[in-house]
């Protein structure tokens, strides 16, 4: 099988280029004629191991071919006085450097999540017909909307979509990719979208996609117009490409009333993550006490509690471990002296458990403090009614 060295490529080259930049600098022309040549080389191995982007990598090592041979013939320009294209495309190498940072693979499956049995269905329904062969006329989303309150589940749902497909994840949040440089912004997002159809199957999920997609309408400044231009852009282009290689975006948001509606119209699909029902919160809460004797708690009753107190998955998740700790601090009375112990000591202790009470539970719900109003939950049912798909 081959294996894809174009991250550690990307790194060498990018630490490569700044050993020549300080050779520059430094008026060191054999060490920056040494540093060019290897850059040169390094991108000709790119151009190797991904064939998607050979001609533009050819491109960049034979100019850096050239930078060595002017060197050599004695014409060393400092890195301030060579803003040229060349060098502006030879960035998009570091911003797809800091992209692969951003890569992982997901291990999470469907029956990792605990209810929303209706958003699992429509993403999994996605997610199928994306990857099947199927008549021309038959055109799957590219982009998914989640939207909802915060704590519901949406990461899980686009991690298990990823983990289903053994697709490559990119779990990628707003700030990750939202800079205060003019036009930064802009370039991580398609080096973001070049990496991802590199590496397709490929899932990119944008986490608190609002940020990146606000209302043109509200006051932005031009960088933010720009950036969010060229997501369409990237959007609209894995609409229209007639490819084989799968790159889903999946983007979730608390505040879908804020996302500009030329971004929105890109999300044909969009789905509801709601709040865990009874019967998901019994599932949640069984989830985060496994392990524990739990006879001697109704389950269903607590999950009805949570239900009507709006809790969301998270919120249930916090009360669980809550109550769990209140059942340690009762059995270890003692653990704040045992913090004088070394690790090797610590470790030949065993904490002492029992079954969990119902006023573990009871204490839990004292301090677990829920912020999502009825007003708040009739906003996100008003939205959908109006855009959801």
């Amino acid at each position: 099988m081959a294996v894809d060295l174009s991250g550690p490529l990307r790194g060498e080259f990018s630490r490569t280029k700044e050993g020549y930049e300080k050779a520059v600098l430094a008026g060191d022309a054999r060490t920056a004629s040494k540093q060019a040549t290897k850059c040169a080389r390094l991108l000709q191995l790119l151009a190797n191991n991904v064939p998607h982007d050979s001609k533009l990598y050819t491109e960049k090592a034979k100019t850096w071919e050239e930078r060595a041979k002017d060197i050599d013939e004695g014409h060393l320009v400092e890195p301030d006085h060579t803003h040229t294209e060349e060098s502006r495309k030879t960035s998009s190498l570091e911003f797809g450097e800091y992209i692969e940072g951003l890569v992982s693979t997901s291990e999470v499956t469907w029956e990792d999540i605990g209810g929303l049995e209706e958003a699992k269905a429509l993403l999994q329904e996605t997610v199928v017909i994306s990857a099947m062969k199927k008549p021309e006329a038959i055109k799957p989303w590219r982009g998914v909307l989640l939207y909802g309150p915060p704590g519901t589940g949406k990461t899980l749902l686009a991690s298990a979509a990823a983990g289903s497909l053994k697709a490559t994840f990119f779990n990628v949040a707003a700030d990750s990719v939202l800079s205060k440089d003019y036009g930064e912004s802009s370039r991580l997002i398609a080096a973001l979208y070049e990496v991802a159809m590199e590496k397709a199957p490929s899932i990119v999920f944008i986490d608190e996609f609002d940020a990146l997609a606000l209302s043109r309408g509200k006051d932005l400044d031009e960088a933010t117009r720009q950036t969010l231009s060229t997501l369409l852009s990237q959007l609209d282009g894995f609409k229209n490409k007639k490819s084989d290689r799968l790159v889903l975006t999946l983007a979730a948001t608390n505040s879908p009333w804020d996302i500009d509606g030329a971004a929105l119209s890109r999300f044909s699909r969009r789905v509801y993550v709601r709040l865990p029902d009874a019967n998901a919160a019994g599932t949640i809460i069984r989830a985060n006490t496994k392990g524990l004797d739990v006879s001697g708690v109704d389950i269903a009753s607590v999950a009805q509690d949570c239900q009507k107190g709006l809790f969301s998955g998270r919120d249930i998740a916090n009360l669980s471990q809550q109550a769990i700790w209140n059942m340690i601090r009762d059995q270890n009375k003692d653990l704040p002296r045992l913090s004088t112990l070394s690790v090797q000591e610590l470790a030949t202790k065993a904490l002492k458990t029992r079954s969990l009470a119902k006023p573990d539970f009871d204490s839990a719900f004292e301090k677990i403090k829920v912020a999502l109003s009825p007003q708040d939950l009739a906003r996100y049912a008003k939205w959908s009614e109006g855009f959801g798909a």
